[in-house]
């Protein structure tokens, strides 16, 4: 392995963020800076902490020449599907804006990006997209995630850009992701409605935190899809939950997405190959059978 590296994570506070701080802790002997919009959300022993709003130009010039990071790994999005449908200008802000901060700011110290990206930057009609496949965003959380991508080839520095999806996972004082939220509902009997048509590949955060540092320690550059090992229904997926946690699978019937009328349009069939990332990364990302477990036992139940 290389000298340890200098890594600056942004959204700290979130599912992936927490995570990828635990594992960077773990498993590796680089230095980690944390940041996120509000006072730390969650126990960082070891780590320097400080609040940021990365939506501002010059507190991100100022964070990156005071820390001089060698790596920004940013985990930060603004991620509410049909929030940045009728928020675009703060969807646009967090999503994009931030990322030609940093475009701008790494150029002080040659800072390598690291950046999370999304399945929602195709349209999900064929599927089985490869890190070369071509991108059509339907929604406009889609289009900002690619705006920012583009942002990043474009720039001429030195970039990693990781596009994943459905991430579920726990964490300390974190919003449901959709298997917590699902957990939270049928451990209290209540009946759920959930699409049998939008497929994709859940993935554990254990599994995208993974990729992280094996991408540092590797000095990978480049696009890589990483998600989970399984493609199925976000339908298939609840009942799947519903039996590893010994819930009442009758609660959960089955929905179409045209009977949600969600602000913004989602892609059908979202799969990602994964041959890059196992290849490249020694990647063998869990199924859902055993993410499933392993968030059972996180979880203590």
């Amino acid at each position: 392995m290389n000298k340890p590296k200098k890594i600056l994570v942004t959204g700290a506070n979130g599912l992936l963020g927490q995570k990828t701080a635990e594992l960077f802790r773990h498993e590796s002997q680089h230095e980690l800076i944390l940041t996120d919009l509000h006072d730390n959300a969650f126990e960082s022993r070891g780590f320097d902490y400080f609040p940021m709003d990365i939506t501002k130009k010059e507190e991100v010039k100022e964070a990156v020449k005071k820390y001089l990071p060698d790596i920004v790994i940013n985990t930060a999005a603004f991620t509410n599907v049909d929030g940045c449908e009728t928020e675009r200008e703060q969807s646009w802000r967090v999503n994009v804006d931030a990322v030609k901060h940093f475009i701008i700011a790494s150029r002080i110290n040659s800072s390598k990006i690291v950046h999370i990206s999304t399945d929602y930057i195709f349209d999900g009609k064929a599927g089985n997209y490869s890190e070369s496949s071509k991108p059509n965003p339907l929604s406009y959380y889609g289009k900002s995630k690619l705006a920012a991508e583009n942002a990043l080839v474009t720039s001429g520095i030195d970039f990693a850009i990781v596009r994943t999806m459905i991430i579920y996972g726990t964490g300390k004082n974190l919003r449901p992701n959709f298997a917590v939220w699902l957990i939270n509902m049928l451990s209290e009997k209540n009946s759920v409605t959930i699409v049998d048509d939008q497929f994709g590949m859940p993935t554990i955060v254990d599994d995208l935190g993974w990729a992280l540092v094996k991408m540092v320690d590797l000095n990978k550059s480049g696009i890589y899809n990483v998600c989970g090992s399984e493609y199925l229904s976000r339908y298939e997926f609840a009942v799947k939950l519903a039996e590893i946690f010994g819930f009442n699978e009758n609660l959960i019937k089955p929905i179409k997405t045209t009977d949600l009328n969600q602000a913004a349009a989602r892609p059908m069939n979202s799969s990602f190959i994964l041959l890059k990332a196992k290849t490249d990364l020694d990647l063998n990302p869990l199924n859902v059978t055993e993410g499933l477990n392993l968030l059972k036992v996180q979880l203590g139940l």
